[in-house]
C-alpha cells in the first residue's frame, strides 16, 4: 500500500511557477492610471439612440462609454401611446423612473428549483402595475416584463440597472418578444 505524502510535502506539489499575483498588482496599477483619464461627464451628444428589439432607447450610461462609472447602466425608453416595449428578462434587478406619460407594466414572476440544474418557471398570468409620471417601478431578477404606454402622449422611462451581476457570471439576458415594429 502506497503511503500518502505528508502535508508538508504535499503542500509543495505544484504546476510550476507563475506570476498571477504580481500580474494582478501591475494590472491594478495600470487600470488606476487609465481610470484617472476617464470622463465623469457624459453629454447628450455622446448618448446614442438605438432602435432595437425593445423599441427606441437612448443610452444614458453604458459600459461601452468607457466613463468613470463602472457599475450602472441607464437608458431612456420611448414608448408611443398605445404601444409597448419588447418583453424580456435578465438576471439583474432594475429600477425604472417614469419621466413622462402613463401606462402599465406586466410582470411574469419567476420561480425556480435547483437539483442538479436550474428549472425556471414563470407565472402563467402576469401581475399588472399601473404607473404615471413620477412613479418608480421595481423589476426583480429574471422576471419577464413589458411596458405599455396607455396615455394620450409618449411615455419616457429611465431604466437603471447594476451591471456588476454580469461580471459575476450571471450575464443572462433574453429577449422573449420584440416591441411592435422592431
Amino acid at each position: 500500500m502506497t503511503q500518502a505524502p505528508l502535508e508538508a510535502d504535499a503542500a509543495r506539489i505544484n504546476a510550476g511557477e507563475c506570476s498571477f499575483r504580481a500580474d494582478d498588482v501591475q494590472a491594478s496599477k495600470d487600470f488606476r492610471a487609465e481610470y484617472a483619464t476617464r470622463s465623469r461627464l457624459i453629454t447628450p451628444e455622446q448618448m446614442p439612440m438605438e432602435h432595437g428589439p425593445d423599441g427606441l432607447i437612448k443610452h444614458l450610461m453604458h459600459e461601452r462609454f468607457n466613463s468613470a462609472e463602472m457599475c450602472v447602466d441607464a437608458y431612456m425608453q420611448f414608448i408611443e401611446p398605445g404601444s409597448a416595449s419588447g418583453k424580456h428578462r435578465h438576471m439583474w434587478e432594475e429600477i425604472i423612473f417614469v419621466m413622462q406619460g402613463e401606462g402599465h407594466d406586466l410582470h411574469w414572476d419567476m420561480s425556480y428549483e435547483c437539483d442538479e440544474e436550474y428549472h425556471w418557471n414563470w407565472a402563467e398570468e402576469p401581475k399588472r402595475y399601473e404607473w404615471k409620471r413620477g412613479d418608480f417601478i421595481f423589476v426583480p431578477p429574471f422576471t419577464n416584463h413589458q411596458h405599455f404606454a396607455t396615455g394620450s402622449g409618449e411615455a419616457r422611462l429611465i431604466v437603471i440597472s447594476n451591471r456588476i451581476i454580469k461580471k459575476m457570471g450571471m450575464d443572462w439576458f433574453e429577449q422573449v418578444e420584440n416591441a411592435p415594429g422592431a
